[in-house]
């Protein structure tokens, strides 16, 4: 293990979040809203703080092992919760403790949407800002941007790059050299950011809350700038465009870099995994839909097609926007919603969730097991897109749903045991493993009232969802410490 060398590397990422912070003081000077210092304080301490770590050490250059990058990325993102933190915290408004801090930060970087705070129309703009764009930093990994710098420093990206996207499909690469790949990624989202802040100023918004909600839209968070969530703007016009950004983000990237690399849509085409996720959008939001006209909840049919797309593919995407407090809505439809966000996004986009390819391949390995009963001396490959899988995959999704049935369990028996009563306790454990946001009962608009304890184990379940189990409980594990 490069002990020296991960010292190294969390002491360049520590520094380089640091600078994430200059934009907030920039809002916080043009707004002066008073929380220039609190950010300016930040600024200074994470700044030293990494040069710290990384002076003693900084003549070690030799090469990360696999292990050594599971370190990295689960170390970084535990320090990177807690860093993120400390604006929070220093903050006089609002005032916040350590683990409300803490949680936000988490909440943000996981792109898990889920808060503590309320009266956000009341808050100083830099505060407001801050929170989307750790969003936004952390819809895409902030590891892997650091894969496209690390290597100008000397250090390699793929083993970053491995620990930090462990899902079926980890081993593919859009170009020959992983540092290109990173950039590319980059390029794509930045691309749709952008987009969607000038298509969200054209509908109506301010620039303030187009580029926060394109910050957030984008990396399937779910964080507003006001109470109301999508709400607050009233315009169904918002609703629609938020709508496609949510699909698109919800995408695998790697099809976004093809089609514009081949200037054609075949790859979407081609994708079973992306016509799955299409198809179970389309029924989620017609079933929504559906019940929500049928039981009156809207007048006009209108209404409920507009508000039950919406709802649909923002929880189906675990985006977590509102436009309305779901969890009042009738009968079985709060519950569905909630379910539908264990499928979540593609493989290799910024949506969390289990991922569409994993459920694909139980469903998969589902009808297989039938099949063989049925013809007990037959031979079934499981296939994607048109291609045979190895067991050694199929083995792996089991397993992987294994662990977070597990970790659901436990985490569902701890929030419970705190006090937490049967609906809050499984919804604010779905919603943050999921990386959803909003829930039921208690957590239906925030989680400021829920005890301390249950907000840490919360913060736990925002990490596994976001590194998908394995990466952290990899760490956990004795084998991965012996020689």
């Amino acid at each position: 293990m490069q002990f020296l060398t991960i010292q190294r590397i969390l002491g360049i990422l520590l520094g380089l979040f640091s600078f994430t912070l200059l934009p907030p003081i920039a809002v916080s000077i043009y707004y002066q809203d008073g929380s220039t210092e609190a950010f300016v304080d930040a600024f200074v301490l994470l700044l030293a703080t990494g040069f710290l770590f990384w002076l003693p050490v900084r003549k070690h250059r030799k090469e990360l092992k696999i292990r050594d990058g599971f370190i990295v990325v689960v170390m970084f993102w535990v320090a990177l919760g807690i860093s993120g933190a400390i604006p929070f915290f220093l903050t006089k408004v609002p005032e916040m403790s350590f683990t409300d801090a803490v949680f936000e930060s988490m909440s943000g970087l996981t792109t898990t949407g889920a808060t503590v705070l309320t009266g956000l129309d009341e808050l100083p703009k830099a505060v407001l800002f801050y929170r989307q764009f750790l969003q936004w930093l952390g819809g895409m990994g902030i590891v892997v941007l650091a894969v496209a710098i690390l290597p100008l420093l000397g250090v390699g990206g793929m083993q970053l790059y491995r620990a930090e996207t462990p899902g079926p499909m980890k081993d593919s690469k859009l170009t020959p050299r992983i540092t290109e790949t990173a950039k590319a990624l980059w390029y794509i989202y930045l691309t749709l950011t952008i987009s969607c802040a000038i298509s969200f100023k054209w509908a109506g918004m301010s620039w303030f809350d187009a580029v926060g909600h394109s910050f957030s839209t984008v990396a399937i968070g779910g964080f507003s700038t006001h109470d109301a969530s999508m709400g607050f703007f009233n315009s169904a016009t918002i609703e629609m465009i938020t709508v496609v950004f949510m699909l698109l983000a919800g995408m695998n990237f790697s099809l976004h870099f093809l089609a514009w690399r081949h200037r054609s849509i075949k790859h979407y085409l081609a994708d079973s995994e992306l016509k799955v996720y299409l198809w179970i959008l389309l029924v989620l939001a017609l079933v929504t839909s559906t019940y929500l006209y049928f039981t009156h909840t809207f007048d006009t049919p209108w209404t409920a097609i507009h508000q039950g797309v919406f709802q649909a593919v923002s929880i189906g995407t675990t985006t977590g926007f509102t436009t309305t407090d779901y969890s009042l809505w009738p009968g079985f439809l709060p519950i569905m919603l909630l379910l539908a966000s264990y499928v979540g996004g593609c493989a290799g986009s910024t949506g969390g969730g289990m991922k569409v390819i994993r459920v694909m391949l139980l469903f998969k390995q589902g009808y297989r097991e039938v099949l063989r009963l049925i013809h007990p001396n037959g031979l079934f490959a499981i296939k994607v897109n048109n291609k045979a899988l190895a067991p050694k995959v199929v083995g792996a999704v089991w397993g992987f749903f294994a662990l977070y049935i597990f970790c659901f369990m436990i985490m569902y028996l701890f929030l419970m045991a705190t006090g937490l009563d049967i609906v809050t306790s499984f919804s604010a454990v779905t919603a943050c493993l999921n990386n959803l946001g909003p829930g039921l009962g208690e957590v239906g608009a925030n989680y400021g009232d829920i005890n301390a304890p249950s907000k840490w184990v919360l913060c736990v379940a925002m990490l596994l969802g976001r590194l998908e189990i394995f990466t952290l409980l990899v760490v956990l594990t004795p084998a991965f410490w012996r020689r």
